[in-house]
């Protein structure tokens, strides 16, 4: 990935989000009752839920928090994954760019609003889609470029031949780094969640009197907690897998150079092969002039028939000297 590649996957994302909230702004000033333009349809409509209306039903406070955290996470996930990918692959990682510049779109109305701004059917007045708007229609796209690189370029993202078959091929190290990150992260959630609660808490003291005050903290807290505690679990789970992935990249290279040596020190001449992905490159070249200056040491050694013929005839020599 060069800085040009960076550049237009992150650019995608801003792209997607822009182009999502100016379309909502222009359907907010202009739109109104449902009229239809050929097979396209333009209406004003208020969307509680997530795409296409899923998740509508759930009561406000829980629908709203969770699918706004989710669409938080997502950026994690998204960036996690683009950091880890091995191959360049612009299809699969453009089509994240747009599906989560799609989701943030979205997410944005959420945290704002409370709902998102649909205005666009197809169909006709009789039979229509659900309404939608650009942000899904972007996530859409995004997905089919998804499919579309996994199908193509599946064998290339993920290269049998280039896996190592241990996971943890330094435990003690990688066990290690992993219960950092994963006590960093749980540092992190304790801080954010007591932060959090007391807000919550607080406000609600402030704002409800009365004997209605814990009815409301029970409708409001409980959930809180509950949604919170799912959430931050998964985070220290994905830190966990993300903790095995980075260590794998650490300790493999290392353990690679390892084998390596005792094969040179056993007189098993081979090079050094580091994974896509592997850090320690370096450890190649490293190791290719080892491995020339070995060859090279073991080159101006006898051979072993010139060792024999060599002993053999130092008997003679000293017979002769004797004589």
């Amino acid at each position: 990935m060069t800085k040009r590649d960076w550049f237009i996957v992150i650019f995608l994302v801003f792209f997607a989000v822009v182009v999502d909230q100016v379309t909502k702004a222009w359907a907010l000033r202009n739109l109104g009752p449902l009229e239809f333009y050929g097979p396209i349809g333009l209406v004003l409509h208020r969307n509680p839920g997530a795409i296409l209306g899923i998740f509508s039903d759930l009561p406000p406070l829980l629908r709203v928090v969770t699918l706004s955290t989710g669409g938080a996470f997502l950026i994690f996930i998204y960036a996690a994954i683009q950091y880890l990918l091995r191959r360049r692959s612009m299809m699969l990682r453009s089509g994240m760019s747009l599906l989560l510049g799609g989701i943030i779109g979205n997410v944005l109305d959420r945290m704002l609003s409370g709902s998102v701004v649909d205005f666009i059917l197809i169909g006709s007045p009789q039979l229509a889609s659900p309404a939608f708007n650009f942000a899904d229609a972007i996530q859409w796209v995004g997905y089919g470029m998804i499919v579309f690189a996994l199908i193509k370029e599946g064998t290339h993202i993920w290269p049998d031949s280039n896996e190592r078959k241990q996971i943890w091929v330094n435990p003690s190290f990688q066990i290690k780094y992993c219960l950092i990150l994963m006590s960093v992260g749980l540092g992190f959630s304790l801080i954010a969640g007591v932060f959090s609660f007391t807000f919550i808490k607080v406000a609600i003291e402030e704002l409800v009197i009365g004997p209605s005050r814990q009815i409301v903290e029970a409708k409001f807290l409980i959930p809180f907690l509950v949604t919170f505690s799912i959430i931050s679990l998964a985070f220290i789970l994905g830190l966990f897998v993300l903790g095995r992935i980075l260590s794998h990249r650490t300790a493999g290279p290392i353990y690679a150079f390892e084998k390596f040596l005792e094969d040179q020190m056993q007189g098993k001449d081979r090079p050094l092969r580091l994974r896509a992905g592997d850090d320690f490159h370096h450890l190649e070249e490293l190791a290719e002039m080892l491995r020339s200056h070995l060859n090279h040491c073991r080159s101006l050694e006898p051979s072993q028939e010139g060792k024999e013929a060599l002993a053999q005839s130092k008997p003679k020599e000293t017979e002769t000297e004797t004589a």
